[in-house]
């Protein structure tokens, strides 16, 4: 998954300003963080949340902002430094065996998690024991795909994908592989999301769905292809295989009259109970 998620940085980050970002900014805004408190961004990636995080909580609070990739965390502190915030820190470590510092004495005061927690290994566990890094009555935040979302566009890129690698299983929240049994199929629609939360500990759950349909522009299609899990399909295929599928997504697209890619998105928010 790191190599994965290394390996798309470059792409990943000009994806930001049309899915990431929005998503991530929508987060924050949805935890109403506060001067002063302390944050766990888990999967955090370039800091599409943790940044807009640092900028809400300001020179007195913090945000850790954690994930296995450490190339898209170094864009991270790059952007951090940028926007002079140095209230940050981007630390790549596995949100799975996270402990909270001695800083942080009482628990967090917001967990966040961006298009995360469905690449957690055993979701439900793993993201029970972050709730519990946060303190009682804080608040918890994540934000996953509306069901239906990147449907079009993601049959149109395995069916290309199967002509040229028939015999490998592609596995990812869009993949046809195990599709059913995703992770993500158990949080796709509000009601899923909410009762899930619930579920991990969380009280006060409130689900709102973010509306974004982005331009399906030729560079857009291939950015979003090599900046997410839709690039591990493309292991093996040599550069010139690589254009191919490119070639023919767009046409495959264009025959089928896609010119947008829904990237609508759910954003949840709960207070952790006890």
């Amino acid at each position: 998954m790191a190599r994965t998620f290394d390996s798309t940085s470059r792409e990943f980050d000009l994806a930001a300003p049309l899915v990431w970002g929005p998503a991530g900014q929508s987060l924050v805004f949805a935890l109403k963080l506060a001067a002063g408190e302390s944050v766990l961004d888990v999967c955090a990636g370039t800091g599409a949340s943790a940044l807009p995080a640092a900028a809400a909580v300001g020179p007195d609070g913090l945000v850790h902002a954690v994930d296995l990739a450490d190339d898209l965390l170094e864009l991270g502190r790059v952007k951090a430094t940028a926007l002079a915030l140095r209230n940050v820190d981007f630390v790549c470590a596995d949100a799975t065996t996270w402990e909270a510092p001695s800083t942080v004495r009482s628990g967090y005061d917001a967990l966040a998690s961006s298009y995360g927690i469905f690449f957690l290994p055993d979701m439900d566990a793993s993201f029970a024991r972050l709730v519990r890094l946060v303190r009682p009555g804080g608040r918890v935040g994540v934000t996953v795909w509306r069901k239906g979302a990147f449907e079009e566009f993601s049959r149109a890129y395995y069916e290309v994908i199967a002509r040229h690698s028939p015999d490998t299983e592609h596995t990812g929240p869009r993949s046809r592989t195990g599709y059913a049994d995703n992770p993500i199929r158990r949080i796709e629609t509000s009601d899923l999301l909410a009762a899930w939360l619930e579920a991990q500990g969380c009280g006060s759950v409130e689900v709102t769905e973010l509306s974004n349909h982005v331009p399906a522009t030729a560079d857009f299609v291939w950015n979003f292809v090599l900046g997410s899990g839709m690039r591990g399909a493309l292991a093996g295929l040599d550069d010139a295989e690589r254009g191919v599928v490119r070639d023919e997504l767009l046409e495959l697209l264009t025959a089928r009259g896609v010119d947008s890619i829904d990237a609508t998105t759910l954003v949840a928010t709960g207070v952790r109970v006890s």
